[in-house]
């Protein structure tokens, strides 16, 4: 909508200075015209008009934002901006007298004082610094005056602020200093330079950093900060110092080094670069990150320098887009069509190298200027030609301001009121309460780059930062690639995005992300270990303890892998366990169950050779009920061996030891009854005994009876208290899952054994007193040699047993029932069965009688 704008309608200049701040002002003629202050003619130094070559592109910005608005006419109809510029040469004094001189008649310095013809202040917009910023919000608070900036305050110079809030165009230094953090944490760079200014800014950057890569295990290798010099005589003084700087940082093993500046930083990096690429050569080799307030900048001395040493570097810049027209703006751009601008002759003067008709630049090897030379001829450290983020920002931030008074005067103009109490609305009226009011308020807007400015409730704009990778030439020009974006306002986790692929790094890195890290990655299968002396990340690195692996680099301890996993080799990756138990397919297994079976198939041929052959002497001696019983308890103790082998399950781990302790218990009660009964029989033999009575089988049946009653008894609270049940074992090998079964009460397990062994070494004893008997009772010394056995395998047994794991262990106790079975099967039976089968002729009674004469 076309605004009704009376004839004495004020129009609107808006006026700026050059790296330091942009200033909106009311004009009171009716037809503004644009105003440039020129550089003074007495600065002859390179250094200080040749910095205009860089901000000249933040001029164009402003100027091109200006002329957009002008030629719409749905912003500001019949209004009409112009800016006015003015340079503070990094001088703090010259920024307080700047701001002060707002304030005062024109072409005469006196404050707070206005007569003649006054400029009517609006609005400022600040300039680049953190310092240049707070310096002037000093004098503008004092006026109430709004100040919009596209740099930031350092957090430091934040808490000093004054009351009048500022309008951020660019993001907070605190999100900044999260940006670069978490940058380095995605290319895992934890040992890193830092190097900024003397000065106080960078003493806060320092301070604030430090702790924040600290908490996030990121170490300062080395901060380095470079002298400060406002002319460039003294940088010939600094020589020394600047070699010594380059030395130390070539030598560091941080490959990433995050440079704090401006653009006077950039301006004296160059210059340490340059002084040490003379004395060490132009292999740098390293990642430099830059943050959003520097930018690639060059001064005239600068022109024939090589800027390989920023190839590869990854810099923050605060957002931008490509703005319609704008790049056609620059093509166009002509010296001699711009009339009024005050600036383009010194600026095309220093980036072209040539001079104007009657200008100050003299010299016989100097070109006259045509003016047809091109901004896009020009290297990229004096001009680009994209749209950057600091002219992004500056031309959000005109946008900004006339959003801001277009809603002032719409506001006036849709009031119901006389025309003539608008006149005087508008005549007494003061427009920066008004556009303060506005501006404060403002929430969003959208710019012709078709995107939507918005401000928080903070003030700050929120879109983030752009991650560029500057890619350099033999030419000495550049191009910035976007390659990321850091948006502190996106959902959590989605703050930074990285195009890995598109990074172009450095070139003696060959194209290979490099590393920034004090030592070599600890890799998988190590952990780190703490260097006595040094930061926390330099470290050694140890191998992962039995049992414990790491699948990481860089893993700050071992951890333990699942219970159905185990390490491998190189501990650093788990391997599943395999369940094993003792099979029948298994080979030790299966010869196991052989053995079992074939002293089954003996025992039961002796028993079968016994039963045909049980009316001989040699059968019916020593009780011949015993024998039969000794004989089918050892038939069944070798079956009770095949209850350990094969999957276990609930019934076989019930029945293995209990049948094995009963079966054993009978076997071992009946030897015992048998050596009992040699000694009665002798004992009986003499003339009066009174153990003749005691002499039969009752005492021997009750003898084995009552010994196997007590076994079960030991095997009936086991079974009621706590029995033996199927178990996994994953712990006692390492590589295996063992299906076992569970003794339940180990104690019952041990009462089990130790009853028989109290049986063995009572039979052991017995027999071996009645070892020196007559012939005719020589069976307790095979009793003696049988109990012996017994007693050395199942003493065996224990620390085999305990010393064994797995399947192995079921293997030793198998192995001890048939080494013992087989000892009593072989030391009793087999004489008998010797003379049985191969000497019948000895298995006569008068035989024995005719033995026992002689």
């Amino acid at each position: 909508m076309l605004l009704d704008v009376p004839s004495m309608a004020p129009s609107i200049l808006l006026i700026s200075i050059i790296s330091t701040t942009l200033l909106l002002m009311k004009h009171n003629s009716y037809q503004a015209t644009l105003l440039f202050i020129k550089f003074p003619g007495d600065i002859s130094s390179n250094f200080f008009s040749s910095v205009v070559t860089k901000n000249y592109r933040q001029v164009l910005a402003l100027e091109f934002a200006v002329n957009e608005i002008n030629e719409n006419p749905k912003i500001l109809p019949n209004v009409s901006l112009g800016f006015h510029i003015i340079e503070s040469y990094f001088s703090q004094k010259r920024n307080y007298y700047v701001a002060m001189k707002l304030f005062s008649t024109q072409y005469r310095f006196v404050p707070n004082y206005t007569c003649d013809v006054q400029n009517n202040l609006i609005g400022v917009i600040g300039g680049l610094g953190a310092k240049t910023s707070h310096h002037l919000a000093a004098i503008l608070d004092i006026y109430k005056f709004p100040q919009f900036t596209y740099g930031d305050f350092v957090p430091m110079l934040k808490d000093q602020s004054h009351s009048l809030p500022l309008h951020r165009l660019a993001p907070t230094e605190t999100h900044q200093y999260k940006a670069i953090v978490q940058l380095l944490l995605h290319f895992k760079w934890i040992w890193v330079g830092l190097m900024t200014m003397n000065d106080e800014t960078g003493e806060l950057f320092l301070s604030y950093l430090l702790p924040i890569l600290s908490q996030n295990n990121i170490c300062a290798a080395f901060t380095e900060k470079i002298p400060i010099n406002a002319f460039f005589g003294d940088f010939l003084n600094l020589q020394e110092k600047w070699n010594k700087i380059f030395a130390d940082v070539t030598k560091s093993k941080a490959n990433t080094i995050v440079v704090y500046g401006e653009t006077l930083t950039m301006i004296t990096l160059r210059g340490l670069l340059h002084e040490g690429e003379a004395e060490y050569g132009k292999s740098f080799g390293k990642v430099w990150i830059m943050v959003a307030q520097m930018d690639l900048v060059a001064v005239s001395m600068h022109k024939d320098w090589d800027i390989e040493a920023f190839h590869g570097a990854l810099a923050f810049t605060a957002h931008s887009q490509e703005v319609p027209g704008f790049q056609n703006f620059l093509h166009k751009l002509n010296p001699h069509l711009m009339k009024g601008d005050g600036f383009i002759r010194p600026f095309w003067e220093q980036a072209f190298g040539c001079s104007f008709p009657n200008s100050h630049v003299n010299g016989d090897d100097v070109d006259t200027c045509t003016g047809e030379e091109r901004l896009q001829n020009l290297p990229g450290p004096f001009f680009e030609m994209s749209t950057t983020g600091h002219s992004y920002s500056i031309y959000n931030a005109v946008q900004a301001l006339a959003n801001s008074v277009h809603a002032m005067y719409s506001s006036i103009f849709k009031s119901k009121v006389t025309v003539e109490r608008r006149k005087l609305q508008l005549k007494n009226m003061q427009p920066w309460k008004v556009v303060y009011s506005f501006v404060s308020t403002l929430i969003s807007f959208n710019n012709s780059a078709g995107e939507t400015v918005h401000l928080n409730e903070n003030g700050e704009l929120t879109m983030g930062f752009d991650i560029t990778n500057l890619i350099t030439f033999p030419n000495k020009s550049f191009v910035r690639m976007k390659v990321g974006r850091m948006n502190p306002w996106a959902p959590h986790g989605k703050h930074l995005s990285i195009y890995e692929d598109t990074i172009v790094w450095p070139r003696s890195f060959n194209q290979v992300m490099p590393l920034s890290l004090c030592n070599d990655n600890c890799q998988p299968g190590y952990q780190k270990k703490k260097k006595e002396g040094e930061p926390f990340c330099c470290y050694d690195c140890a191998p992962c303890p039995k049992g414990k692996m790491s699948h990481e680099k860089d893993a700050e301890f071992c951890t333990m892998c699942p219970k159905d996993h185990y390490p491998n080799k190189e501990k650093d990756h788990c391997i599943p366990k395999l369940i094993t138990f003792l099979s029948y397919k298994d080979p030790l297994g299966m010869s196991l169950a052989i053995f079992a079976l074939f002293f089954s198939l003996i025992t039961a041929l002796v028993l079968g050779a016994f039963i045909m052959h049980h009316d001989t002497p040699i059968v019916k001696a020593n009780n011949r009920s015993l024998s039969y019983a000794l004989l089918i308890s050892l038939l069944l103790c070798f079956p009770c061996a095949l209850l350990f082998i094969g999957h276990p399950v609930k019934v076989m781990c019930l029945l293995r030891q209990v049948a094995f302790g009963m079966v054993f218990s009978v076997a071992v009660s009946s030897v015992l009854a048998k050596t009992i009964t040699v000694v009665l029989a002798f004992m009986a033999t003499k003339p009066g005994s009174s153990m003749r009575k005691w002499v039969g089988k009752k005492v021997a049946n009750s003898i084995v009876l009552l010994c196997s009653l007590v076994q079960g008894i030991i095997c009936t609270v086991w079974l009621a208290i706590n029995p033996p049940f199927p178990d996994i074992d994953m712990n006692s090998v390492t590589e295996e899952i063992v299906l076992e079964c569970n003794e339940g009460s180990v104690t019952m397990f041990y009462c089990v054994l130790g009853y028989m062994g109290f049986l063995a070494i009572v039979s052991f004893t017995v027999a071996f007193q009645a070892r020196k008997l007559p012939d005719r009772f020589n069976e307790a010394k095979l009793i003696t040699f049988s109990m012996l056995v017994f007693c050395s395998v199942w003493l065996s047994f224990f620390p085999t047993y305990l010393s064994t794991k797995g399947k192995y262990m079921v293997a030793v106790e198998i192995f001890s029932i048939l080494a013992s079975s087989a000892g009593l099967l072989g030391c009793i039976f087999s004489p008998k069965c010797y003379i049985i089968l191969l000497r019948p002729e000895l298995n006569k009674r008068d035989h024995i009688i005719k033995r026992n004469v002689h």
